[in-house]
């Protein structure tokens, strides 16, 4: 499956950052177990590529597991060594050329009509709309205008009641950090991400009952 099915059959990415790499694997692993397949690590969490690389070992070849707030060349790189097949910017540059060069899917960030046009231009797989909460739903709706068949995933500040907003709009996905993942990483209780991740997954199966339309 590439990555753009996968996007529209989840309509979720969990984005992982924490302080405690062994609390941030335990997070990778119960998302998944949790019926989470797309998880995205970021770099600028403790001990990220070592994350990565366990969470490899664990998962196996097959599952989807990004790196996260790639900005250069040997970040991408760097995270694919360590076993990551896919990689998420908060921008365009470097980290998006290489990337799509050593063949990776990428959720390249974009925020203007500018970068949504030089996003495509550069090869990413889908557009991270970041930061999302400056311009909210309303944004994105904007934004379907010139560009209604483009696959966007909001991500900024994104809660449950967001996510059902964004992916009414035609959002292809959303991307959630902190309001699915807590604390989680950083030691947290694994239990009450458990239910936070089934609040969420009720959002996307909600979702999912609409039409996909990007």
């Amino acid at each position: 499956m590439d990555f753009r099915t996968a996007l529209r059959d989840e309509r979720l990415v969990a984005i992982v950052r924490g302080s405690d790499p062994d609390a941030a694997f335990r997070t990778v692993l119960s998302l998944v177990e949790a019926g989470l397949p797309l998880v995205e690590v970021s770099l600028s969490g403790a001990g990220a590529l070592d994350v990565i690389g366990r969470a490899r070992d664990e998962l196996g070849a097959g599952a989807w597991l990004g790196a996260g707030t790639v900005l250069t060349a040997d970040d991408a790189r760097r995270a694919a060594e360590a076993g990551a097949n896919l990689i998420v910017t908060p921008g365009l540059g470097a980290g998006v050329t290489e990337a799509v060069r050593l063949g990776l899917p990428v959720l390249a960030g974009v925020s203007t009509p500018t970068e949504v046009i030089a996003g495509v231009a550069a090869g990413a797989a889908a557009l991270k709309l970041f930061p999302a909460s400056v311009g909210g739903p309303s944004y994105l709706k904007a934004l379907r205008g010139p560009f209604p068949e483009l696959p966007f995933v909001p991500v900024g500040g994104v809660d449950a009641a967001a996510a059902a907003q964004y992916l009414a709009l035609g959002a292809v996905a959303v991307g959630v950090g902190s309001p699915l993942v807590g604390d989680a990483a950083d030691g947290g209780d694994l239990g009450e991400l458990r239910k936070r991740t089934a609040e969420f997954m009720r959002v996307a199966t909600d979702a999912a009952a609409g039409p996909v339309r990007s």
